[in-house]
Order: structure tokens, then sequence, then C-alpha cells
């Protein structure tokens, strides 16, 4: 690092003498070989560039290579990659470096902490609080436990919180309304929006994989997105390397804490998925994400695809979520869209899910139209948060491609027995709109399968009063259903478990 300052420094005092538009990181001494490391150079470039408020280019064609040595590079200036390619060297990442990130996009604007207000209600509209300007806030009562995960990497869950927009009179942006009830808040920060709309683009990166021991010791090494109002465009990300071991990755591309995010025109890749063991000492897979989201609010990914086959089993889900609000996936080929700690609020349009499929916890509209999911099911309840649904699910114009080997095919699957507390009472949608959907179940072959159920069993035994409430009622419209086998749609091979459902059923 002591290097990056001195070469910032030389660098300032030679571009006081001139007036450039942009810098590149030749100016600061990279090579561009692809040998050369390189990363120090980059460091000082976006150091200098932020100094300046000067935009970044890579030249055309050249080869950066990246190291071992300590980041990140803070980008708070617009960024042109164009054609160069990154080589992100992790075979040679020591411990003390794995979870530095490479680029971290963020903001000038500090964020803001709330005082006095002492709880919130969900039904709120407004958190009695002006705010500098627009915000993403987050809310957090560290007294009560949620997403108390059940299972072989089970825990004791993570403090109430979320994220959701607010304007400077401190209205919230209905598509993030609030989720909880926070009878005592303790923490409450505002991130600004900033204004003006940063723009990253371009670039090839290539990440050789590290090669430690498959332990949830996760990597970083990508780039990290802590800033709102940003549009990331054309970004390619390749992995080459892996071995049959390997530790995990928390996502090339981060969104942290960010509002009002577009990802267009990214091609990602999947990574390998390995075995450890988990938190309960049994053996699980264990696998990486290309593209994450944490704590974010209002972001949209168009025309992204995966390097790697959607439906290739040996390789992890590319996508992952938490804490989220008013997420949008449209002309996007990935093989996992999946929500862990809750999203409130998701549109997937014109999309193809592979091999892992749909899986959400969550609350609010999930909205799937115009998609073709490969799994057995459309939408899979994440298990081992309680297969919670608080709100509708509306499905259109989509097809149900069911794989080689499946047994049974349901259109909402999920497991709850209604023995363990997850912190929150758990639901089944109140409202389920499936039209206009095609169900190819022709490779389903077992002799015991009768047809496609709108529910799956769920595993509750219904006759046995759970420990803790799962709220199961509501109303289903059916609307033009085929199926290929030409079996019936029926409710689910546990139907009493379903008894509080209205289903409708029209051609």
């Amino acid at each position: 690092m002591k290097k990056s300052y001195f070469l910032v420094a030389c660098s300032l005092f030679a571009l006081s003498c001139g007036a450039p538009k942009y810098l590149t990181y030749e100016k600061f001494g990279a090579k561009g070989d692809g040998i050369t490391d390189d990363f120090p150079a980059i460091i000082a470039t976006h150091a200098a560039a932020n100094e300046k408020g000067l935009p970044v280019k890579a030249k055309n064609g050249k080869t950066y290579y990246i190291g071992n040595t300590i980041g990140p590079a803070v980008v708070r200036t617009d960024v042109d990659f164009g054609t160069a390619r990154f080589i992100i060297d992790d075979s040679k990442v020591g411990v003390e470096d794995r979870k530095a990130d490479i680029f971290q996009v963020e903001s000038a604007l500090e964020p803001v902490a709330i005082e006095g207000v002492g709880s919130l209600k969900r039904d709120r509209t407004n958190i009695g609080k002006a705010l500098p300007g627009r915000c993403l806030v987050e809310v957090v009562n560290d007294n009560r436990k949620v997403y108390i995960r059940l299972g072989k990497n089970q825990n004791s869950g993570v403090g109430q919180k979320e994220f959701f927009i607010a304007d400077k009179d401190g209205n919230i942006d209905p598509s993030t309304a609030l989720v909880w009830d926070y009878d005592e808040i303790t923490k409450m920060t505002a991130y600004p929006i900033d204004e003006k709309t940063l723009t990253i683009k371009g670039g090839t990166f290539t990440t050789i994989a590290n090669q430690a021991p498959s332990k949830y010791t996760y990597y970083g090494r990508g780039i990290d997105v802590e800033r709102s109002n940003v549009r990331i465009e054309g970004i390619t990300h390749y992995i080459e390397g892996e071995l049959d071991h390997g530790a995990p990755y928390g996502g090339f591309l981060v969104l942290d804490k960010a509002a009002d995010i577009v990802v267009s025109g990214c091609l990602f890749t999947a990574h390998k998925t390995y075995r450890t063991i988990g938190s309960a000492g049994m053996s699980v897979s264990m696998g990486s994400y290309d593209v994450s989201a944490s704590g974010c609010a209002n972001i949209k990914w168009e025309n992204c695809r995966q390097t790697t086959d959607i439906n290739d089993t040996k390789y992890w889900g590319v996508f992952v979520s938490n804490f989220c609000k008013s997420l949008a996936l449209d002309h996007c080929v990935f093989s996992r869209f999946d929500a862990h700690q809750g999203v409130r609020n998701v549109t997937l349009t014109n999309c193809e899910f592979g091999h892992t499929g749909v899986n959400v916890v969550g609350s609010g509209t999930m909205r799937i139209e115009n998609c073709d999911i490969h799994r057995r099911s459309i939408i899979v309840l994440r298990g081992d948060y309680g297969s919670t649904w608080e709100g509708e699910i509306i499905v259109k114009n989509c097809k149900l491609i069911v794989p080689k080997g499946a047994k049974s095919v349901s259109l909402l699957s999920g497991t709850n027995a209604g023995k363990h507390d997850f912190g929150y009472t758990c639901y089944l949608p109140e409202r389920f709109d499936i039209e206009n959907l095609i169900i190819d179940d022709s490779r389903v072959t077992d002799s015991s399968y009768q047809g496609p159920m709108i529910f799956g069993s769920f595993k509750r035994n219904v006759d046995e009063e759970g420990l803790y409430p799962y709220i199961a009622k509501g109303i289903v419209n059916i609307k033009n259903v085929s199926v290929t086998s030409g079996k019936p749609l029926g409710v689910s091979n546990n139907p009493r478990m379903f008894g509080d459902y209205t289903v409708s059923v029209s051609e």
C-alpha cells in the first residue's frame, strides 16, 4: 500500500501540470502485460481519480494482472474497462487478504445515524424524521432474533433488521414497506442516495480460483458496490483453475447496502460445488455465488447470463440475495434465483432458470411472467427459513420443465413441520394466481406419479398441533394449465393441510 500512496503523490503532481479528461492505469505505472502485478497502479489510479473527480479508462487490449497486494481500489468516479482483461490470481492469495475486494465502489456521502425513533410499526408510512435527502435506511432491533436457520447449516439467527427507501421528509417508498414491527430500535442509519449515476462498464475478468481447504472461509476478491444509483454494463467474469476442493466465494459482483442499481448485459460464471461439514456436524454441499445482493432495494438485473450450463449440477447456483426489497430480473438466464434471509417484492420476467430454480422466503408480491424453469417446482419456499411467503404469488405465461429423475411435481413446494422457531410466524401465500402455464412432465417415469400438484406436501402432520404457527389459507386461481403427460392437476398429496384454501380452476 505504501507503493500505491507514493504513486498517487507523484502522479497528482504531474496531473496538476495539465488537465486530462480521464486517467489511465498506465499513467500510474501499470504495464498491462498480464505478468506484472498492476494492482498497486490500479489502486493509485482510482485514488487520484477520486481526488480529481475524473473518470478512469483502461486501455483496450491490455491485460492487467492482480496478485496478492491487499486492496481495494476505491471507486468513486465512472470507470470504462473497455476490452481490457483482468487476471485475478487467487491461487497465491493468503488468509490475510482473501476477504479484500479488488474494486470497492463507494459514495462520498457519509451515513447518518437516526436518533430519537423509539419504535416503528409495519403499517407506518413515515419514520417521523427528516433526512438529508433520498436515503436507503437500515433499522435494527438486536434484541430480537429472526431467520433462525434450521438444518445442517443451523444457526441462532440474526438481529431483526431490514432496509427501505425514504425521501427527505421521511416518507417510506411503498415498494420497500416495512416487513416487521419494531417495538424497540437499537440502531437506525440513513445511507444517502447519490443524485448522479455512477457508471461502470466493460472489462473481462478471470478469477484463477483459490486452492484453500473446503471450509466456510469465504473469499471476496471481486467488485463490491456500496453506493446507490449505479449502472453496471457489459462486465464479463470467468473462473479458471478450480480443483476438486476450494474455499467458497461470496460473489464476484456484490451489492451491499445499495439502492437504485441496474446491472445490464453482464456475463457471469458459476463455481463448482464442494462439500464441507456444516454447523450441525454433518456433511453438506458448499458452493460459491458469482452475484449477490444484501441489504438492497430497487435493484434490477437485465440481459444477464452465465457462461456455464444452467442445468449442470456440478455447479452451484449463480445468484443469491439477503434482506432485499424490490428486486427484478428481466431477460436473464441463471441457474438460480435465491432469497435466503427474506425478500419483499420480486419480479422475474422473460427469464430462464436452471437446475436450482427459484428459491425464496419473504413477503409482498412475487410476480413471475414469461419464464422457463427447469425444476420440479416453479417456486421452492426455503425450508431452512420456514418456507414462508406472506403475500401473493402471480405466475403467468410460464413453462415448468421437469428434469429427468423427478418423482413428483408441484407448483409451490417447501417444508415446515411447525416444530421450529424461526423467529417469526410463517405463512403460505394468501393468493396464488397461475395463468397460461405449461407443465412439461414428459420425463417423469416413476410408476407412482399421479400428476402435478398445486402444493407440495410440506411434510406437516395436520393432526398434530404445531408448536409454532404456520398459516396456510387463502385463494388459488388456476387458468389454462396444460400438462404434457395428460395427468390432472391436483391440490396436494397432503390435501388436509390446504383445506382452508379456495381453489378455482378454469380454462
